[in-house]
């Protein structure tokens, strides 16, 4: 294989697919493969041993050396590959533009106006006559054969932060996706392509796979969950790439299992949104009602011509009179026609088409990149972010925020000037050579970006608080170069310290350390004081340091950090380096620090904006609590005085399960509602806790839940979610796929714009229903009642069509591209069943509907007396275009370019001209659409049924128009609780109106009318198995007395948690944060100002019984033996 360089490992072995291999040829199957890559550390260790003896052996099974890999016989790769498969996940396939196009036409207002496109064509042929990190990616999964120092990075695939040590007789198990951050090492590739654990994901979250392959895995899940069933139920699902599943209210649907199945298979995959859902529904009952008006015009039209002409003028049917009569049918059908597409809202698909588009576009430009355009108008409605800390609330970048230095504490970074010139050289010094010369702070990549910070991030914030200081750490090492250096102690976790000794020139030595406070500070006899000269340092002085120093930065999140020296005198015998208890004793303090991951500034002012918007922000992070809980202090998150509850990812899980292990949704429902902080959470826990807030029933309106997430294990959490935001620097491609939104900036800001812009979308919406309804009502009404009337329509079928243009194409697109403002986050969420017309809304649609009436039809039975003009009622079939008519067409124009400015105000607002010059497409397309009014008017001619008018005539149809303002203003002082014959319009779908089968997501859940059928059948079975398991709880419980109590064992990665479904309730003792220590802090998780609800134990916070209370599901949460009564009750529940 070859040599191989630090920070790489090297790989050898065999490559899994989809098909698999029998004994005979490899010795190894597909599935054994694949099964063993899901277990991780002492578990994959016994199975290796269990069934290969070690390493070796499965080398020797896949026939692969454990040193020179393959033979790269191009045949052997061959039959290999066709074997175990490519390394390659394929995408996903991508829609065809026909099939987007099939599916744009299902919109029920297309097809309407499709039907009338059809009758409009026939009719046309009729002619009557005269008519950036350097470190290696895994590409496969694989076991460990020889590693040095070996670390990797998983937090792509787990969450977890941590540096995860790899070895042979520890965790052997490496997984694609990871990065190598240290070390060398060896490995046999056992899974590839879409059977690696990232893989796997990728095929979960729909990409790539094969759709009988999937077939093949709903029917094993299913003989699977009901040969298992009771089994199953007391597992919990916790693969890297499934999360763990929530179980609310499970039970097995035995007989029906195959239907359902067929009728949920059938169903699209994604429901609609909650805007299509209430535009759906508003355009069809338009257009049912637009239809029945058309239906009675020419009903009206065709009885009034054959009433009036056989009947009450006695003429006779002429067979030569026969095509002149199938004229006036036709003028009626045209007429009806008119109405129809009058009347239909086809500009609502374009409206919201638009405006998501449009939002889409200039989303970019706030760092929003949207991949689902209806996840932007979902944004609109969020009730709760669930937000990632590092990266997303704050800077991802460690910061030396304060110090105290020469008997001084800064709470912000000193001057120089106000550091002694010693202290300064001892500081600078210090930190350069004691800290990795593989640290170091870069410049931005980008203007105005910030420096980029490579290495250690400890290291990297003690060298940014030389740069703050005005000082280059990079002049010292040139001078000192790193082979100039006469010994390093290296930082591990059990010293919790680094020191380096330099060689002076006369002789002598000087040693620099740095390490967490606490144990660095015993080492300390010394300290600098304020002139810069050393003084005794007593054990008092220390306890002083402690009280007023180390323990306010702590109780702040702050990691402390002491740096001390030792100089050793020239005339003295060399130390003997190798005893390094010896050497690193006796120091004097230079300084301490405290440093954390600062939250980003503009973070604390966004979550304000959300919280006055309706929307709870959670926390939810893999830190320790203590951090997280400071951090959401300094966010905002955690107001003093308020009710709320922060949990470390254990506590959540003793909470929210019953004594059998199983998630309940009432639990969930007791606990989320206060939750604000998640702490040492894994990936799983996450999609626990979104999963339990979107299927929550404790409130009217169902939770719209949006969630941040970077790591390969977010994917459930993120597809689960209403709204998913990846982010664009720090996600991983499994996050992005399953995501909806990448943040190209990993921002929290960036997600409250997107609130913004959703709301923007929900409004801009509201505003073209507003002024198309206006116009809709007004157009019909005028057409229906000058048809009845005059036996012809006042509005031409061409103005028609030129007044649809106005009020869909052009309004759409003046209204859907209105920019939002500060003012959309200063209401609550609209919520899923807010009717997208409100009252006020229908008031003003009302209100403007009847002015322009009382114009209309002035215009149109006294307009030849008010201009002294010829009438345009009653004139022949083919007579030429009348100015009367003129008038009424170009008055109606006017009032609807008028009224459109109106319409930006959908919630009472007097001034509708406020920001008006900020949307220049607004103002360019009522403009151009005036200049083209003009045009069609005094040079339209017959084709447009126009007449020119006058200037007079002119001034008079804009006055009445800009009416319509006034008007607007007087519609404003009337309150709309008077009214309360006004009704709303545009609800969303209830949840009562859609069948039940549609309301599951899929199979493994429950909906909430299956629920809510189920729950009396569910609580008595639930009370018999309380019963049982308390008794089975005694039963563990007594015997661990007598076995000894079981200490909890170290877990050096999530994998090891996630394997062991045990769930223990531990001593808590809070301690000071220590320098790279990101081990589980065992803080009791703090709620203030609440009772905390039931639990198992009373004493939540388990500091004072000092008993560990072990509950292993695999042994006290057993089911019922087969034979047993309750074993029969339950699989007959």
């Amino acid at each position: 294989m070859g040599d191989m360089a630090n920070n790489s490992v090297a790989y050898s072995g065999v490559k899994n697919a989809v098909k698999e291999a029998n004994h005979g040829e490899f010795g190894v199957t597909l599935a054994e493969l694949r099964s063993l890559m899901e277990l991780r550390a002492t578990d994959a260790l016994h199975k290796i041993q269990e069934c290969y003896g070690d390493v070796q052996g499965i080398c020797t099974k896949l026939k692969t050396s454990p040193n020179e890999g393959l033979s790269g016989n191009p045949a052997d790769i061959e039959r290999r590959e066709a074997v175990f498969g490519k390394n390659f996940i394929p995408p996903k396939k991508p829609k065809t533009f026909l099939q987007l196009v099939w599916e744009a036409l299902q919109d029920v207002t297309l097809i309407i106006l499709e039907i009338a496109a059809v009758v409009s064509l026939g009719l046309s042929f009729y002619q009557p006559p005269g008519g950036n990190e350097a470190c290696d990616l895994l590409p496969a999964d694989g076991i460990l054969i020889q590693g040095n120092d070996l670390k990797i990075d998983e937090s792509s695939l787990t969450g977890e932060s941590d540096h995860v040590k790899k070895s042979l007789d520890r965790d052997p198990m490496l997984l694609s996706g990871t990065h190598v951050m240290e070390g060398s090492g060896r490995m046999v590739v056992t899974a590839v392509g879409v059977n690696s654990q990232t893989g796997i994901i990728f095929t979960l979250l729909g990409a790539g796979g094969d759709e009988e392959e999937k077939e093949k895995e709903k029917k094993d899940k299913k003989s699977k969950k009901q040969d298992g069933a009771v089994e199953n139920r007391n597992k919990a699902k916790a693969q890297d790439g499934a999360a763990m599943e929530m179980q609310p209210l499970k039970s097995e649907d035995g007989v029906d299992g195959d239907e359902k199945d067929k009728k949920r298979s059938n169903l699209p995959k994604k429901e609609k949104s909650v805007l299509q859902g209430k535009l759906t529904k508003l355009a069809v009952q338009i257009g049912k009602a637009g239809l029945l008006m058309s239906a009675i015009t020419v009903i009206i039209l065709v009885l009034y011509f054959v009433i009036d002409t056989f009947w009450v003028q006695k003429r006779p049917w002429l067979a030569e009179c026969t095509p002149i009569y199938i004229q006036y049918f036709v003028k009626f059908f045209i007429i009806g026609v008119t109405v129809l597409v009058v009347a239909v809202p086809e500009g609502l698909p374009l409206a919201v088409t638009i405006s998501l588009a449009y939002s889409v576009k200039k989303m970019m430009r706030d760092n929003n990149l949207v991949r689902h355009l209806d996840a932007c108008e979902t944004m609109g409605n969020a009730t709760a972010i669930c937000s990632d800390k590092t990266g997303t609330l704050t800077m991802n970048r460690m910061t030396v925020v304060q110090a105290y230095i020469s008997e001084k504490h800064y709470k912000k970074i000193p001057a120089p000037e106000a550091i002694p010139e010693n202290i300064m050289a001892y500081l600078v010094t210090g930190i350069s050579v004691n800290c990795a010369y593989t640290s170091k702070i870069l410049p931005p990549e980008k203007e105005g970006g910030l420096p980029r910070h490579v290495g250690n991030k400890t290291e990297c914030a003690l060298l940014g608080f030389l740069l703050d200081l005005k000082r280059d750490y990079q002049d010292v090492r040139n001078e000192i170069p790193e082979e100039k250096l006469h010994k390093v102690y290296t930082f591990n976790s059990v010293r919790k310290s680094m020191s380096t000794v330099l060689k002076n020139s006369d002789g002598s030595f000087r040693i620099f350390s740095k390490g967490a406070s606490e144990i660095v500070l015993k080492k300390c006899f010394k300290i600098l004081s304020a002139d810069g000269e050393p003084k005794v340092f007593r054990p008092r002085d220390r306890d002083d340091i402690v009280k007023t120093v180390i323990e306010p930065m702590a109780s702040e999140g702050l990691r402390t950090i002491c740096l001390a020296f030792r100089d050793f005198p020239a005339g003295e015998p060399e130390p003997e380096w190798d005893n390094e208890n010896d050497i690193v004793t006796g120091l004097t303090c230079i300084a301490v620090v405290g440093i954390e991951d600062p939250v980003r500034p503009e973070v604390p002012d966004a979550i304000k904006k959300c919280q006055r918007a309706g929307i709870t922000v959670r926390m939810v992070t893999g830190d320790n609590i203590n951090t997280a809980r400071a951090i959401a202090l300094k966010c905002g998150i955690l107001n003093p005085g308020e009710d709320f509850l922060c949990l470390e990812g254990k506590d959540f899980n003793r909470r929210i399960r019953n004594e059998k292990g199983e998630i309940e949704q009432e639990r969930i429902d007791k606990i989320w509602p206060k939750l604000r902080v998640l702490a040492r959470s894994s990936p799983t826990d996450k999609h626990t806790l979104v999963k339990g807030i979107i299927d929550s029933t404790i409130f009217d309106q169902r939770q719209v839940v949006a969630v941040t997430g970077d790591g390969t294990n977010d994917g459930p959490a993120l597809k689960k979610a209403d709204v998913g935001f990846a982010m664009g620097i720090a996600g991983t491609d499994v996050a992005k796929e399953a995501s909806d939104i990448i943040l190209t900036d990993d921002n929290f800001t960036s997600i409250v714009k997107a609130v913004m812009w959703g709301r923007n979308v929900y409004d801009s919406i509201s505003k073209f229903l507003q002024f198309q309804l206006t116009v809709n009502v007004v157009a019909v009404i005028v057409a229906f009642t000058g048809a009845c009337i005059t036996q012809d329509s006042p509005l031409k079928a061409v103005q028609m069509l030129w007044v649809n243009l106005i009020m869909d194409t052009l309004a759409s697109l003046a209204l859907a591209t209105e920019p939002p403002t500060e003012a959309l986050l200063l209401r609550k969420p609209y919520g899923r069943n807010k009717p997208l017309i409100s009252r006020t809304m229908m008031k003003n649609i009302l209100g403007h509907a009847f002015y322009q009436l009382v114009v209309v039809f002035t215009l149109l039975f006294a307009g030849e007396k008010i201009f002294d003009i010829d009438s345009g009622r009653n004139a022949p079939l083919h007579a030429p275009p009348s100015e009367h008519y003129t008038i009424v067409f170009n008055t109606f124009v006017m009032m609807q370019l008028f009224n459109e400015i109106n319409a930006r105000k959908i919630h009472g607002e007097r001034n509708v001209f406020e920001g008006i010059f900020n949307n220049a497409i607004f103002c360019t397309i009522v403009l151009g659409t005036f200049v083209v009014q003009i045009i069609i008017v005094q040079f339209g001619g017959k084709p447009f049924s126009c007449s020119k008018l006058s200037i007079e005539q002119w001034l008079w149809s804009v006055f009445l128009g800009m009416g319509t303002l006034l008007w607007g203003q007087l519609i404003s002082t009337i309150p709309t609780s008077r009214l309360k014959f006004l009704k709303e319009a545009g609800h969303g779908t209830q949840k009562e109106e859609i069948p039940e089968e549609e309301l599951a997501e899929d199979v493994e859940e429950i909906d909430h009318a299956e629920r809510e059928l189920r729950r009396g059948q569910i609580l008595w079975f639930r009370g018999l198995n309380r019963i049982q398991t308390q008794i089975r709880v005694v039963n563990a419980f007594r015997s661990s007395l007598y076995e000894g109590l079981e200490k909890p064992e170290t877990r050096s990665s999530i994998h090891n948690f996630m394997t062991h479904p045990e769930f223990r309730i531990e001593d808590s003792e809070p301690h000071i944060p220590l320098i790279d220590d990101t081990d589980a802090e065992d803080d009791a998780p703090t709620k203030r100002n609440s009772t905390p609800p039931p639990s198992p134990n009373k004493n939540n916070n388990a500091v004072d019984s000092g008993i560990h209370l072990t509950t292993d599901m695999n042994k006290s949460a057993t089911s019922s033996s087969p034979g047993s009564p309750l074993h029969s009750l339950e699989t007959s529940l």
